[in-house]
């Protein structure tokens, strides 16, 4: 099972190019279940519904209660902006949280849910946005501990583990990482353990998906980082969900336009017996 998490950047930069590039990289993934952030929608369209169709997939979307502040950003206020969950197999159930953020930097952030419904099995798939403001860490760790929760609440019966996506807008080693991961402190629920796919990767191969090879993050002049992430579950009796593979996609232009900001991260698990 090839699982992918993409921020895609919303409605910055050439958004119509880009939509066209994005689509041209999810089609050479052929994955079958992706969590997408910062997506949008506007005047009946919606990116994620548009990315479902031509790729075959069904789709979850989960816009933000509060977008007003992303709405000031672009001076438009009718664009939406929320996470979206692609899958090959249908989606039985979708639930979704609200992060908590004190109100200097409250703007919507949220986490959404979806049941995946494979012919073997259910899996739990989240995909998540926590807050990006400079100096919040605190602010994340709250939110990854109502993450957590979130998790353990609608990991449900079965034999898969949960997966959890998203750009969580810290490093590796951050505390919020640390917390949410469970392995190098206390889990942020007493026994739940969720293990970065980016540690079965090549030690050498390149990790950053926040990095100055991409034009639109070299223009805010910051260091290249890890950012975004596949969590997944300690495996199944059989198997299932054991990370195989990890690596970037999206780090090239597509037609001379660069798709997102964000380096999308790609993960095939096994599917067990």
């Amino acid at each position: 099972m090839r699982v992918v998490t993409w921020n895609l950047w919303w409605r910055f930069g050439p958004w119509r190019e880009r939509q066209k590039a994005i689509l041209a990289v999810l089609r050479d993934l052929r994955p079958d279940v992706v969590g997408l952030q910062e997506v949008w929608a506007a005047d009946g369209e919606n990116l994620a519904e548009w990315l479902a169709a031509d790729l075959g997939l069904h789709c979850a979307w989960a816009p933000s209660p509060f977008p007003g502040r992303w709405r000031r950003r672009i001076d438009d206020d009718t664009v939406d902006i929320g996470n979206a969950v692609l899958s090959r197999w249908p989606v039985t159930a979708c639930r979704t949280l609200l992060l908590p953020a004190p109100a200097e930097v409250a703007d919507g952030r949220a986490a959404l849910y979806a049941r995946v419904a494979t012919p073997s099995y259910d899996i739990p798939f989240f995909t998540v946005h926590l807050t990006s403001a400079p100096g919040t860490s605190a602010v994340r760790c709250e939110q990854v501990g109502a993450l957590a929760e979130f998790v353990s609440s609608w990991a449900g019966d079965t034999p898969h583990p949960p997966v959890v996506t998203g750009d969580f807008n810290a490093r590796p080693d951050s505390d919020e990482l640390r917390l949410f991961g469970g392995i190098r402190t206390a889990p942020a629920v007493p026994g739940q353990i969720l293990y970065d796919a980016w540690d079965y990767a090549d030690p050498s191969a390149p990790a950053a998906t926040w990095t100055p090879e991409n034009p639109y993050a070299a223009r805010v002049l910051e260091p290249p980082a890890r950012i975004d992430y596949i969590h997944v579950g300690p495996p199944g009796p059989v198997g299932e969900g054991h990370v195989l593979g990890v690596r970037r996609a999206g780090l090239a232009p597509v037609d001379g336009v660069w798709p997102s900001d964000h380096a999308a991260v790609v993960a095939d698990l096994g599917e067990g017996g």
